[in-house]
């Protein structure tokens, strides 16, 4: 097991590595560049396709395994589709529903197959909350939500890419301790495609995730946490990505009060982010995402201690 999982691993890490170049001067010919304007940071045109690589090196080494089941499967076909609609979005710049349509669409390919969320177990007592019918939709609202929720804090340069590095080594680490390692395997393999990316995406960037990359790694934790409460029937397997995924779960929240407070609509843009306020505070790109990478790390750890706890109950 740990001499594939290395394998696995090293190998996202190397088609990341490899892929990332071709991949930017791919967008750079199809137009999926990014302008500058008022509201970003960058500025030169930059190239946005570089999620792509994220997702080969994921599929590389989720390959190399040889273990792949009926779920994981059918999660990567789901994120196959993000991952389309991710690429016709960075080229395009697709109307928000239309991509929140192709979100939708990505999200019910596990659903309909069965991986959904249909009961909770309380932390602090034995009782349980079953959905029954309500676990289509909220399954659906889940994988959305973190679809989404990755790519609204991509705003500067390495930002989107080290959280969810911090994010999916977090859930890799726990799975494996608590012996689950098909789960860690998948998290790992995450992590790796992310880092071998993170080097050309760190301030400052030669290319960007784009919503390809960042709508991929958050159907991924998504989908995967639920796959985790099918197979563990463990609550704690949706607590956690929540926990260490904390950053951008806030930063979302705070942008949907605030957009709705503002009456504008939800997805459109604005320069009210966390990472917008702390450039405002007089913080470089740079140490900007430092502190939000150091607000991440802290959340990892809160989650670890929260799987711990959960064991220990």
């Amino acid at each position: 097991m740990l001499p594939d999982f290395g394998i696995g691993v090293l190998l996202a890490v190397f088609t990341a590595l490899v892929s990332t170049p071709v991949v930017k001067r791919i967008a750079f010919k199809v137009g999926a560049v990014d302008l500058p304007d008022k509201r970003k940071v960058h500025k030169e045109p930059m190239p946005r396709l570089g999620g792509l690589a994220i997702y080969l090196a994921f599929m590389v080494g989720m390959l190399s395994f040889g273990t792949l089941d009926r779920d994981n499967l059918i999660i990567m076909t789901g994120a196959t589709l993000i991952v389309t609609v991710g690429v016709l979005d960075d080229i395009y710049q697709l109307p928000a529903k239309v991509k929140l349509a192709g979100q939708i669409a990505a999200a019910a390919v596990p659903v309909l197959a069965g991986i959904r969320i249909e009961w909770i177990g309380g932390l602090l007592s034995g009782d349980y909350i079953y959905f029954e019918e309500f676990s289509f939709p909220l399954t659906i609202f889940w994988i959305v939500a973190f679809t989404n929720v990755v790519n609204l804090i991509d705003g500067l340069d390495g930002l989107a890419a080290g959280v969810g590095a911090i994010g999916s080594f977090t859930i890799a680490f726990l799975a494996l301790q608590a012996g689950y390692a098909d789960t860690a395997y998948i998290y790992g393999v995450l992590c790796a495609a992310i880092i071998g990316f993170l080097p050309f995406n760190f301030n400052p960037a030669s290319i960007f995730m784009g919503d390809t990359g960042s709508m991929f790694i958050g159907y991924i934790v998504g989908a995967f946490s639920v796959d985790g409460v099918v197979k563990t029937a463990a609550t704690v397997s949706l607590l956690v990505p929540a926990v260490a995924f904390g950053l951008p779960i806030m930063d979302t929240a705070f942008a949907i009060v605030r957009r709705y407070r503002n009456g504008v609509p939800i997805f459109k843009p604005d320069k009210g982010h966390i990472h917008h306020r702390l450039l405002a505070l007089g913080l470089t790109q740079r140490e900007a995402v430092l502190v939000m990478h150091g607000i991440t790390l802290a959340l990892a750890l809160a989650a670890v201690f929260l799987a711990r706890w959960s064991r220990g109950m």
